[in-house]
């Protein structure tokens, strides 16, 4: 008798290959007998494992096995398999739904057939489960059907710009944009649901999430590829940051010190003025950015010192200065702190409906803020008077009942006893007590409408940019740093585009949620 041919044993096939007793070529992810009847291999699905241990058959003559039964979770999942043995053996699944449920196979012949458990398919993500998926594209719906209409002041270009285009950017280059924008759209549902406990998380999480990445952009540096995203992502966080006041109510009267300002609404909209002075060479070519700042009407300020509307703000400031301050270098910013902030009362009071008291406060000085933080009484009477500008703007999500709300708390911090302050608080709180968002000429103290009819652009925001623009670039440089941009925080730039001493706005507080 010859000798028997050497052979290679196959000792690591597939777990149906060894039940059904067959050489396995032991080829991955999938071997050649799975792949030849169609059906899983544990190879592919490591997971998949046999349910049931093939007993014997009791005799070798036994026609049948005893019914079998298996367990699915694949929903109208259904399979044949024909074996390669001399008996032809038909195994399957029959359809099922997504509970367990058993199916019943007899096989003929003596070789037990294995049933094996259907893999379950794979998440779509380790961390994020179907229910966050759903509040996610909830979110998103929101924001490019109702939200972005809230962001522009009757601008088609511009609710289009933030409908569509800023999404697409968000998908496309910058998670922290995407972060931000459904944290500005879950604030936005909690103004009709304010005890949502899942949109309250969303809005404080999302935006968490947001600022932190944001903050590691900055701090890798401003180039052309991230500059739209940046400027997009600060105007976001400043409408949240705004937005979030009209749900701290409890949090506008401190136990101690009573009224609080609302000091964050400053930072972050001078945060946006810093990003756009540091990535200016760039935004200024860009068809998504420059759009957003044009909207806004010329900043025409009249600095001559000739008798205006909030004139009387100015009263006394002389006698002011010589009193708290004692360097004549802060003598003279404080003076121009004061004039610059009140020539911006007296324009955006000219064309309120046009979106333009929300500039005030991204132009203010931070001097200015400095005097707020101090409750100077005459950067008080300016801060009630520029909350009166916002009642025309009561009808915005994002300011409801601001301008009421805040000029109260403003009053609550004067003596009603003061003679010197508390006639020049009779217009905002006139404003305030108003009930309605369109106000009479002779309660306003201009005819509005004319105004804003016979308003021209003059080279609209780009054009004060540039001029700024210019100028610093032709301040001298020291320590390879561009100068002092008057942001919330310092943004120091240095040469080839590098940034540090980045910071966030300040107050822009993100809660936790219990």
């Amino acid at each position: 008798m010859p000798p028997r041919r050497s052979h290679k044993k196959s000792r690591a096939g597939c777990r149906r290959c060894k039940v059904r007793k067959i050489k396995c070529d032991e080829v991955h992810p999938r071997c050649g007998n799975c792949s030849k009847h169609g059906v899983s291999c544990d190879f592919e699905h490591p997971n998949i494992r046999d349910t049931h241990t093939p007993k014997p058959a009791p005799s070798s003559d036994a026609a049948s096995i005893p019914p079998l039964t298996t367990e699915t979770s694949r929903p109208n999942s259904a399979a044949s398999v024909t074996a390669s043995a001399p008996s032809s053996v038909t195994h399957g699944d029959s359809p099922t739904t997504l509970s367990d449920t058993t199916a019943t196979t007899t096989i003929p012949g003596n070789t037990p057939a294995p049933i094996y458990k259907t893999p379950e398919p794979p998440p779509l993500s380790s961390t994020t489960s179907k229910k966050n998926r759903m509040l996610e594209l909830k979110l998103l719906h929101n924001f490019t059907t109702v939200t972005a209409k809230t962001l522009s002041v009757s601008s088609p270009v511009l609710e289009k710009i933030w409908r569509v285009t800023v999404p697409e950017l968000a998908f496309s280059s910058a998670s922290y944009l995407a972060d931000t924008l459904l944290a500005v759209s879950a604030l936005h549902l909690r103004s009709s649901s304010p005890h949502d406990r899942e949109l309250i998380r969303a809005s404080h999480s999302y935006m968490a999430s947001a600022c932190s990445e944001y903050g590691a952009c900055l701090s890798k540096g401003v180039t052309e590829s991230n500059a739209e995203a940046l400027f997009l992502t600060s105007a976001l966080i400043a409408f949240q940051s705004t937005a979030s006041r009209i749900f701290s109510r409890d949090d506008v009267y401190d136990r101690t010190t009573g009224y609080s300002l609302p000091l964050s609404w400053f930072h972050s909209f001078q945060g946006v003025k810093a990003v756009v002075a540091a990535t200016w060479q760039w935004l200024r070519m860009s068809t998504i950015v420059i759009p957003i700042i044009e909207s806004q009407p010329a900043l025409n300020l009249d600095l001559s010192g000739h008798p205006t509307f909030f004139s009387d703000l100015m009263v006394g400031v002389e006698d002011e200065i010589s009193k708290f301050e004692s360097d004549p270098a802060t003598q003279i910013e404080t003076r121009i702190a004061y004039q610059h902030a009140i020539a911006v009362l007296d324009w955006a009071h000219k064309i309120p409906y046009t979106g333009a008291p929300l500039v005030f406060l991204a132009t203010v000085s931070r001097r200015f803020i400095d005097l707020l933080e101090a409750r100077r009484p005459r950067a008080l009477a300016i801060l009630a008077s520029y909350f009166a500008l916002l009642k025309c703007l009561g009808d915005v999500w994002w300011l409801k009942g601001v301008a009421r709300r805040e000029i109260m708390g403003i009053v609550s911090l004067f003596d009603p006893d003061d003679e010197e302050w508390w006639p020049r608080l009779q217009w905002p709180l006139r404003i305030a007590l108003h009930d309605d968002s369109i106000i009479p000429p002779q309660v306003w103290g201009r005819d509005w409408a004319v105004q804003t009819t016979n308003t021209t652009q003059n080279g609209g925001f780009v054009s004060h940019i540039e001029l700024l623009s210019d100028m610093f670039s032709s301040m001298p440089q020291m320590n390879s740093a561009t100068p002092d941009l008057e942001p919330a925080h310092q943004y120091i730039v240095e040469q080839g585009g590098m940034m540090r001493d980045i910071l966030l706005p300040e107050g822009l507080e993100i809660l936790p949620v219990d």
